[in-house]
């Protein structure tokens, strides 16, 4: 078994659909960037990334590249997963946590579970999301932007010896 975490950050812009956890949240705001700017699923990225020793998220899905401009960030997950058992590794499960002030994700919570434990061919019991606030401390605190911290464990494929 091997252990990787992840984190990511991106600001609040008005202009642009909010996407956590591969599905859509209302919101008079989105997050800024390359993609769908999705952190919950970049910190998982990242963290799968980690545990295995496969570098991060930029070296795989560089952001200058065209291809990637507005995709969902669970094509990547799945892409992620895929490289994984290229190497030998499953996703055995996933903890997350989201930092906004708002919007309240606690009725969101469940279909973001689902979503990504699909892209990752796992069991929704293995996927676990939660949310909390900043009590209005930092960039978060004010409303600038929403980040995520994400931690995965790995274990290495039946037959496999990686």
């Amino acid at each position: 078994m091997r252990a990787g975490i992840g984190y990511d950050v991106h600001p609040l812009t008005p202009g642009r659909r909010l996407v956590l956890g591969g599905i859509e949240i209302p919101f008079t705001r989105g997050l800024s960037g390359h993609s769908d700017a999705d952190v919950l699923t970049h910190a998982i990225i990242d963290a799968l990334l980690g545990a295995a020793a496969l570098g991060d998220i930029g070296s795989h899905f560089p952001p200058a590249e065209p291809q990637y401009k507005d995709i969902s960030s669970l094509v990547l997950l799945r892409r992620v997963r895929d490289k994984l058992e290229q190497n030998g590794w499953q996703v055995s499960s996933i903890d997350a946590t989201i930092v906004a002030e708002e919007p309240r994700l606690r009725d969101f919570i469940d279909r973001m579970r689902q979503m990504l434990s699909q892209a990752l061919g796992i069991m929704v019991s293995r996927v676990s999301i939660k949310a909390t606030t900043s009590s209005g401390l930092g960039f978060v605190g004010r409303g600038e932007g929403i980040a995520a911290h994400a931690i995965a464990i790995i274990e290495a494929s039946a037959g496999e010896g990686a």
